[in-house]
């Protein structure tokens, strides 16, 4: 395990005065990587080109083991002095929200430079490369490796799949000691709890008719209409940590037919442990109820409806406890850096780790931000620096120092 003592012997450590400062005086060279990074395109499912450019800053700064893994993960590392010991990994996700073809171009206004992804997650992929500069080039060096991670499908219906195929089954990260995503801006926030959902695709299909001749046939749209009301009343397992979203509905061809098919998605989230495969049997329950009670008005000699659902997205919940001593880390040095730790959930690469008992948080790399996942979205660099200097700590405090 990671020493509770590792906070104050990293802030009090004078070998490590020049890395910070370092970090400060460095702080135009990151802001201009980020820059860099924004204008190339990662959509979802499209982070080749992206990736191609952080492999190639890996191997530019001398990491170790410097790779792109079957699914599209960018990896490289700095070995540590104890190779018995669990590595720490260092993430940050290559992917946007935005589709291919959006403009990138970032304007820069009033002290802000506004470009979509700027935030998220340019800004962490800049800070993760600013610690990998910094270490890369230290005098001292870390006792155990430290593994950094360009991750692929960490937005949407990316389902976390990068980090998923680091660490699920025979996942070559399944033994690390520790992990620390970097995602977006702040200098707060210390995600410590993941917020995990379940998303499921209901499609139902029925003889579908003219909305005359045919009445009487079973109405997918009324089924699905039933079961979104009841859903949406549905008493939920840990209320103030779960929720359930009807998301988005349609179907039908005609305003004078009867639909021959309709279909609709939920989003099941929650932050507690084991709650939502139980939300998500409820939900079951619920669908199969209506669909039985519409199939049972139908007019004898139709055809019952058929119903199919389907897992979307599958994003596992978990926490790594406020007493862990990398959340105290972190925690620690948010603090000693004068600003205020605030103990948070969200849904990021972390969660997978988090779930399978893998001490994980995730943190901003400084700056401020807002208009997150639209084309508004914008960063500004204040206290950008101090945010690469915390990063920098927090990942020496789970790695140590030799």
């Amino acid at each position: 395990m990671i020493s509770s003592s590792a906070p104050p012997a990293v802030l009090g450590d004078a070998r490590l005065r020049p890395l910070r400062a370092l970090a400060r005086e460095s702080d135009a060279r990151t802001l201009a990587e980020q820059l860099e990074l924004v204008v190339i395109p990662s959509p979802p499912f499209g982070e080749e080109v992206r990736g191609a450019r952080v492999l190639e800053r890996f191997g530019e700064l001398g990491l170790a083991a410097v790779r792109r893994d079957p699914e599209g993960n960018v990896l490289g590392a700095i070995p540590g002095s104890d190779a018995a010991a669990g590595a720490v990994v260092v993430a940050a996700h290559l992917d946007t929200v935005f589709a291919a073809g959006t403009k990138l171009a970032p304007r820069h206004e009033n002290g802000r430079i506004y470009a979509p992804g700027i935030t998220d997650n340019a800004r962490g992929l800049a800070g993760m490369l600013a610690v990998a500069r910094l270490l890369a080039g230290a005098p001292v060096r870390p006792r155990r490796t430290i593994v950094f991670a360009a991750t692929v499908g960490e937005e949407g219906a990316g389902d976390l799949r990068g980090v998923k195929h680091l660490f699920q089954g025979g996942g070559e990260l399944r033994g690390a000691e520790a992990f620390v995503a970097l995602d977006g801006s702040g200098l707060r926030r210390i995600v410590h709890r993941a917020i995990g959902s379940r998303r499921l695709r209901v499609e139902l299909s029925g003889p579908g008719g003219h909305s005359w001749a045919d009445r009487g046939a079973p109405n997918p749209i009324a089924a699905l209409g039933a079961a979104a009301a009841r859903v949406s009343t549905l008493a939920l397992p840990e209320p103030t940590r779960t929720a359930l979203t009807v998301a988005r509905v349609g179907g039908g061809t005609s305003i004078n037919a009867i639909p021959d098919g309709a279909w609709m998605e939920l989003d099941l989230r929650s932050e507690a442990p084991g709650v939502l495969p139980r939300l998500e049997e409820s939900v079951r329950a619920v669908l199969a109820r209506a669909v039985d009670e519409e199939d049972a008005r139908r007019r004898p000699g139709t055809e019952a409806l058929a119903a199919k659902v389907t897992v979307i997205g599958d994003r596992p919940s978990g926490e790594t406890p406020p007493r862990d001593p990398l959340v105290q880390a972190a925690h620690a040095i948010t603090f000693a850096l004068g600003q205020k730790p605030e103990l948070v959930g969200s849904s990021t690469d972390a969660n997978v780790p988090m779930a399978l008992g893998i001490p994980a948080i995730a943190i901003g790399v400084g700056g401020d931000s807002g208009g997150i996942h639209t084309t508004d979205e914008w960063y500004s660099n204040e206290h950008g620096a101090l945010g690469v200097e915390r990063a920098l700590l927090i990942v020496l405090a789970a790695a140590g120092v030799e």
